[in-house]
């Protein structure tokens, strides 16, 4: 029998603010354990939340980015269950009205752009941390990311296999970096992902028994992860069993995923409205207001960047995966108005160094006045593309200036003809028999002669006249 996935995932993004979602504490990351807590995010008796006004601006930013209709009336309700991280017993989340329902991100797929629906976006506060000692049988509780602000984007069960999974992921990843409301550090588990996925006979409606998947803190972990389980699950139903509805753990280290504990239902967690916090009303103004500080998103700069400046859509889709990458391309277009060799050169040299670096782009020392100036450089014939990326190496390690690099280090590239003629009539002399062979229609031997002479230069001869002149001097000696 020949099976179909069907894949709906629920993301956590933890919104950028300075203090938790319902008390005055920070969210810095990275403190020393339990230091970032008071009364109130710990549960203490007599206290009262208090929302923060922050996260609700950011929940209905990344609400109008997903084309979600907003309820202008949302509640918060507690969502109670066990665990030593969660000091309260309950969770403060939504449920029955949530702050945006019914919206839809677009992704490309090999058939072309599809839209995704998403069910719900609602904001709630996440729970603590528990750190496992790897030489006792102990758990420690960290409880600095409790009451930390979350909103949880939760998607239609309507994503046919792994990779629309992921494309569906970093489309939401790259929205909620766009608007600066989330840093999207899947390390960090500022951006997180739990998938449920069930299968059924190719064809059919009702959708089979689900399982949930967790931790998954990279897209390519949730690629793989959903890949073995539906694997998995389809090897179960050929041989008869049945799934057993479940959350599982993913493995890196193996690419397999293992029972966890029996899959909850809505009910088990006894969710009622929170008595502590009224109904929150979202007036029709601040919405319109944060509607007109939605900056342009992915899809519609990647769409712009392929009409405005030529380039292909890979290449827009690259450079547009991240906010800051597109600014810096744009800032060089307009000190060298060549979009695609800047697109190259951000493509395979930029986002190299980033990548080896683990920085961000506004880290970097090659600012986008420098690139503009290297490629300038290029054009004028003061160095060749192969030195080009010797002095570009030499800016990530100095952020010195293209021109002082070239002058400090002798770069300029040799162009006198009378120069490069005599290099050129050495090293014929040198290989008399590589020139008759040449001669003799071996054509293919010019690159030897073209390399020879920029060994002899140190790479500094102009790779056009050299050729030139070579062609020449060889036509001179076949013709004496």
């Amino acid at each position: 029998m020949e099976y179909e996935a069907v894949i709906g995932l629920e993301v956590h993004a933890q919104l950028l603010t300075d203090s938790k979602a319902f008390c005055s504490c920070t969210t810095r990351f990275g403190a020393e354990p339990n230091s970032n807590t008071c009364p109130v995010c710990l549960g203490m008796p007599g206290v009262l939340p208090v929302l923060n006004r922050k996260a609700l601006e950011f929940t209905v930013l990344m609400a109008l980015a997903c084309n979600c209709r907003i309820n202008q009336v949302s509640r918060f309700a507690r969502k109670n269950y066990y665990y030593p991280d969660l000091p309260k017993n309950y969770q403060i989340s939504q449920y029955e009205l949530p702050v945006a329902e019914h919206g839809w991100v677009e992704i490309e797929t090999p058939e072309g752009a599809r839209r995704i629906g998403l069910t719900r976006i609602h904001m709630e506060e996440d729970a603590g941390k528990l750190i496992h000692d790897d030489n006792k049988p102990i758990s420690y509780v960290d409880l600095n990311r409790t009451g930390v602000p979350l909103i949880e984007i939760v998607s239609e069960p309507e994503i046919k296999d792994p990779e629309e999974a992921a494309a569906y992921l970093r489309a939401l990843h790259s929205i909620l970096v766009y608007l600066q409301i989330c840093d999207g550090n899947m390390e960090e588990g500022s951006f997180r992902c739990d998938a449920n996925v069930s299968v059924r006979p190719k064809g059919q409606t009702e959708l089979g028994v689900k399982t949930e998947l967790k931790n998954m803190n990279s897209f390519r972990f949730v690629q793989k992860g959903l890949q073995y389980e539906i694997e998995r699950q389809i090897g179960v139903l050929g041989d008869g069993g049945r799934i057993v509805q479940e959350t599982r753990l993913f493995d890196p280290s193996t690419g397999t995923t293992a029972s966890m504990r029996s899959k909850e239902q809505a009910h088990d967690y006894r969710y009622f409205p929170d008595p502590d916090l009224l109904p929150l009303r979202i007036e029709t103004e601040l919405i319109e207001r944060l509607r007109t500080e939605l900056p342009e998103l992915p899809a519609e700069k990647k769409a712009r960047f392929v009409s405005q400046f030529g380039i292909p859509s890979y290449d827009a889709g690259v450079l547009t995966a991240s906010r800051a990458v597109s600014e810096y391309f744009e800032q060089t277009v307009a000190l060298y108005n060549n979009p695609k060799t800047v697109s190259n050169w951000i493509m395979t040299e930029v986002l190299r160094v980033l990548k080896g670096e683990e920085t961000g782009i506004g880290d970097c020392l090659v600012t986008p006045s420098h690139l503009a100036s290297l490629l300038k450089l290029i054009d004028d014939g003061t160095i060749s593309g192969k030195i080009a990326k010797t002095v570009f190496e030499e800016i990530c390690a100095t952020g010195k200036a293209p021109s002082l690099i070239i002058k400090e280090k002798g770069l300029v590239q040799v162009s006198d003809t009378g120069e490069l003629s005599g290099v050129i009539r050495k090293i014929l002399d040198d290989h008399p028999a590589e020139v008759s062979k040449y001669l003799s229609g071996k054509t293919q031997l010019l690159g030897f002669f073209v390399g020879q002479v920029m060994k002899a230069t140190r790479g500094k001869a102009n790779p056009e006249i050299a050729n030139r002149i070579v062609v020449e001097e060889l036509g001179t000696r076949g013709s004496s």
